[in-house]
């Protein structure tokens, strides 16, 4: 039997981040990986539909040529074919950039193509060799979540995993879960041209809890494409067709995409065989400040482990997994940073911090400041248009969270976060120094009102 120091399951983000500090000590490893490489970011994530996102949101823009005086914008219009070449460019672009000096560079003994699975909780099995391995790093990530019953659709069912392979876009399609995917992607899909329905079975969208915040991301999402929120979507095909009904109606596309989620990819893997208890899911139970499972030197990080299936989430986790394995059995419990999550919609999403819903609401103060007609900048920009939601602690005064339904989201919401991350209060905050026009007085004035609050 072949014995290594290090296996590593799972080249995406987690995995490669693991790899690069291991063989930084060693050359005792092998990686192994079932799948084509690139990670989820760039291969069918966060970086081809960014590409998508991009021209989609040029072509829109169309829409605000006559009232600032540009004409001709009638003349335009869309190539989907040519877009959807664009956006595979740059997937391929952003793939090879993933594979350039990390899995390219590794000898044919240190990389195995192929489905791994545990044998005994030091021994793993693939391609019909057994290693026997002193520590492993599970990164296996994750794949969309598909109902059984959808998948007699057939070419008619999509998911984010095959959507920018295709060539032209469909003239119409039904969006199924509007978390920040479905969001993004239908969104897009509008206004490239092609009629969107979208449908939720909560009354929740893009990862919001706030109710303020949830109904303006509601009101200026559905001016793209028809939100039905709250009720489970029952999908047949009919005709050629598929058929999709909620109470409210019964509308025919041409195909669905399904963003309901995803799932670690932890079936298959053997788990049974660690002798640790597993959830109904199948998921042992892990320790999210060392990435260990149980107390064994098996670590689990990524998107398989299903905590937050964010890039940044991922290489953090990689890494700790990685220290964790060189130190065994001396672990080393890391703290791990505030929540940051961004929805690239117009308007942005983006949430961070603690969760409105995790907080002790009689310990916790919350407001709202929305922007229409309330922000300089926002109004010559035509982006007056969203709500700012900011929780502090009642006692310490320091700010917790928030969830913004604005442009620029993405920047504001990094600001917030870091200052959540440091500590800070409210009135520390306001001592900071605001430039006049800019979107981040919005966020002086919405943390002018939680301070009211905060002494109310």
């Amino acid at each position: 039997m072949r014995q290594v120091k290090y296996v590593i399951l799972g080249a995406g983000s987690a995995g490669l981040t693991a790899l690069a500090k291991i063989r930084r000590e060693t050359d005792d490893f092998v990686m192994i990986h079932d799948g084509p490489f690139g990670t989820t970011c760039a291969r069918v994530g966060c970086m081809p539909s960014k590409a998508l996102i991009h021209c989609a949101d040029l072509f829109h823009s169309r829409h605000h040529f006559y009232p600032i005086g540009i004409d001709g914008a009638d003349a335009l219009h869309i190539d989907s074919a040519v877009v959807m070449k664009r956006v595979r460019q740059f997937r391929d672009r952003f793939t090879s950039g993933v594979k350039i000096g990390s899995t390219d560079t590794l000898e044919d003994h240190q990389l195995i193509q192929g489905r791994a699975r545990f044998v005994a909780s030091d021994i793993i099995e693939v391609n019909g060799e057994q290693i026997h391995a002193e520590r492993v790093i599970i990164a296996t990530g994750s794949r969309p979540v598909v109902p059984e019953a959808w998948r007699s659709l057939g070419q008619q069912l999509m998911t984010s995993d095959d959507l920018f392979e295709l060539q032209q876009l469909p003239r119409r399609i039904a969006v199924i879960g509007l978390g920040v995917i479905g969001l993004e992607l239908g969104q897009a899909l509008s206004r490239l041209g092609v009629e969107v329905i979208g449908f939720e079975q909560s009354n929740q969208i893009g990862g919001l809890q706030t109710p303020e915040a949830t109904r303006e991301a509601v009101k200026w999402i559905s001016k793209s494409f028809p939100i039905y929120l709250g009720e489970a979507a029952q999908v047949i095909e009919q005709g050629g067709k598929v058929k999709v009904s909620v109470s409210n109606g019964c509308f025919e596309v041409d195909a669905v995409l399904a963003t309901l989620g995803r799932r670690p990819n932890i079936d298959g893997l053997g788990l049974d065989q660690l002798g640790v208890a597993l959830a109904e899911n199948g998921m042992p139970d892990f320790n999210d400040a060392t990435m260990q499972i149980a107390d064994l030197p098996v670590f689990i990080a990524g998107d398989v482990n299903g905590r937050r299936p964010i890039l940044h989430e991922a290489v953090q986790d990689g890494r700790i997994a990685a220290q964790n394995a060189i130190a065994y059995p001396q672990l080393i419990s890391h703290h791990r940073t505030s929540l940051m999550g961004v929805t690239f919609t117009d308007p942005q999403i983006a949430v961070l911090g603690e969760r409105f819903v995790d907080l002790d609401a009689k310990e916790t103060v919350k407001v709202s400041f929305k922007l229409e007609r309330n922000n300089g900048r926002a109004i010559v920009m035509g982006q007056d248009k969203g709500v700012i939601c900011l929780f502090a602690d009642k006692q310490s005064k320091r700010l917790l969270g928030g969830e913004l339904v604005m442009a620029d989201a993405e920047h504001l919401c990094h600001l917030l976060a870091w200052s959540v991350e440091q500590g800070m209060t409210v009135e520390r905050l306001l001592q900071m120094p605001y430039y006049h026009p800019v979107l981040e007085e919005a966020v002086e004035s919405a943390l002018r009102l939680l301070l009211k609050a905060l002494h109310s």
